[in-house]
């Protein structure tokens, strides 16, 4: 186990140098849109636009090689010295601290509401198959996978902020964490990403579980006068949670990845997806690169910890091979 971690880490080293690789080169071979607009206000200033752009491009170092650019920019990487955002006038690491600290407050209640609602979702469907109430859980299952996250922020924004009032409009960052005021203005968000994620959970929880009702060791707990709670909680809920767990790491971090932006965007927190927005908006490139090496490294260790727990639920898995 210990030579298999250790494997993974070395591997999520080079996966993580590859994609920073990929990240940085599309983002180098782009046409700087900073630089273009200096040289047109040059010309239209009577100046000579040419040079203008020239000492630009020396300023931010692009008159290097490629070769060079690239060396200097992974020593940099992996000494934390993500270099300094222009768009936002301060450090890249200070900017991405900044913006986690505000992605964090609503992807970890979010996280856990997910897995609890959609495994619990998913349990009680299975235990009332194909009845009313089965037909109900997948209704909303279907409604929230469907629905596009970004049209459902704005719609709960409109009735409960700006109609009702219940909720503010614009994210307030002068306020604690364990706040009232911002448990108000992070309900919203939750409840968007949460309506988002719990149905893939619910379906793959209820079709993993619906798999184990007839086998022998339910029956025989059955027989011993187990009831339904006892044998989804106990007997059915650890075997179904080891290819659970493979969707569940997989919806999260696609839906962070993804649906944060949009999120951030409509309530106008300032977390990693909103800033990772403005940098490819203004082409500010390390602010990009040091955002999207931050979705990497969860991304990576979110499949370790996926493997990791396999162990832990099924100690049978072997990996001696892998």
């Amino acid at each position: 186990m210990r030579w298999y971690v250790a494997r993974r880490l070395m591997w999520a080293v080079v996966v993580t140098f590859i994609i920073v690789s990929v990240t940085w080169l599309m983002l180098r071979l782009t046409p700087d849109q900073d630089i273009i607009q200096a040289g047109q206000a040059a010309a239209q200033a009577g100046k000579n636009a040419t040079a203008e752009q020239e000492r630009l491009r020396e300023l931010r170092g692009l008159n290097e090689p490629l070769w060079v650019q690239y060396g200097s920019y992974m020593e940099n990487v992996f000494t934390l010295d993500w270099g300094f955002s222009e768009s936002r006038s301060q450090p890249v690491t200070e900017a991405v601290w900044t913006a986690l600290y505000y992605t964090v407050q609503y992807s970890v209640p979010w996280t856990i509401l997910t897995i609890v609602f959609g495994t619990a979702a998913g349990l009680y469907s299975t235990a009332h198959q194909y009845s009313w109430r089965d037909n109900l859980m997948t209704f909303f299952a279907f409604f929230g996978f469907s629905i596009p996250n970004f049209w459902f922020g704005i719609m709960l924004l409109l009735v409960f902020g700006v109609v009702l009032g219940w909720v503010p409009i614009t994210y307030q960052t002068d306020v604690g964490v364990f706040t009232w005021a911002n448990f108000k203005q992070l309900i919203l968000p939750v409840f968007v990403l949460v309506t988002g994620s719990v149905g893939g959970i619910q379906r793959v929880s209820r079709n993993e579980s619906a798999e184990y009702l007839n086998t022998d060791f339910v029956k025989t707990a059955r027989a011993k006068g187990a009831n339904s709670q006892r044998i989804l909680t106990r007997h059915i809920l650890r075997p179904a949670s080891v290819p659970m767990s493979t969707t569940y790491v997989g919806t999260l971090l696609a839906l962070f990845t993804g649906s944060s932006v949009l999120v951030e965007t409509v309530f106008s927190i300032p977390g990693l997806g909103r800033l990772l927005l403005r940098g490819t908006l203004s082409q500010d490139t390390p602010l990009v690169l040091g955002t999207s090496f931050v979705f990497i490294f969860i991304a990576v260790i979110g499949n370790l910890l996926q493997d990791i727990v396999y162990t832990v639920l099924d100690p049978r898995i072997s990996f001696g091979d892998r």
